[in-house]
């Protein structure tokens, strides 16, 4: 109970709420560098991605080539990328956590991406074609929204495990929720550890709860035969 007590009383505690060190300060920045990877990890994984799986080729060398990301742990890239982030003067910190974020983000964006519009009902597409639509068009109107709970639903999971992880980026000199875990484990402060623990789960939920609310808001409802996306799609 005094463990608790303690516990209650850090988050109670007005100096962890003000100055570069507070609650909102941190969260902001952890939110900052999560939404930042992955962002730039959609933008470069959904182009390619939609168009291999509308052509339906060269997915599996593509989706094996980006699978290496997730081989490769995210702090072994944090440390590879750090001397390089320093000797060409990106500093410490905040440019190779993002890189291994980005990393982190971009194999279920591209795999699902490609995934989803590959596996469209092969005679939406050939409706659409008899109806005189262009490759991009059928892509555009057909494929891509048919496919979009599959994507949202990669972007959603990319962005929940990217905030999960942000933690380490306190360990090479950034900031984030990750500094009251890293500087709590140095001064022995478990109160301080378990502060900065709960405080990136709460994150996480609230990733998952707010991107869950708007895939439910934004996927296509009621295109449930083929005629009924044709019909949406052509008109």
């Amino acid at each position: 109970m005094e463990f608790l007590g303690d516990l209650v009383a850090w988050f109670l505690d007005s100096e962890n709420w003000t100055g570069p060190a507070g609650i909102p300060n941190r969260t902001w920045e952890h939110v900052q560098i999560s939404v930042v990877a992955t962002a730039a990890a959609a933008a470069i994984a959904l182009p390619p991605a939609l168009w291999l799986g509308h052509k339906k080729r060269g997915g599996f060398l593509a989706v094996a080539t980006v699978n290496i990301g997730r081989a490769i742990p995210s702090f072994a890239i944090i440390a590879l990328f750090l001397p390089i982030s320093i000797r060409l003067g990106l500093g410490l910190g905040f440019w190779p956590t993002l890189l291994a974020l980005f990393a982190l983000a971009l194999p279920p964006i591209f795999t699902n991406t490609y995934t989803g519009v590959r596996d469209v009902d092969p005679s939406l597409v050939e409706a659409g074609r008899g109806m005189g639509m262009t490759d991009g068009d059928v892509l555009r109107k057909i494929e891509a929204p048919m496919a979009s709970p599959v994507i949202l639903a990669a972007l959603r999971v990319s962005a929940v495990q990217v905030v999960a992880t942000a933690p380490l980026a306190a360990l090479v000199a950034w900031g984030g929720l990750g500094r009251y875990i890293v500087d709590g484990f140095a001064v022995q402060d478990n109160i301080r550890v378990l502060a900065g623990g709960i405080l990136v789960a709460a994150l996480s939920i609230a990733t998952e709860v707010v991107l869950g609310a708007v895939e439910k808001r934004v996927v296509p409802s009621g295109l449930t035969t083929t005629e009924d996306v044709v019909r949406g799609a052509h008109g």
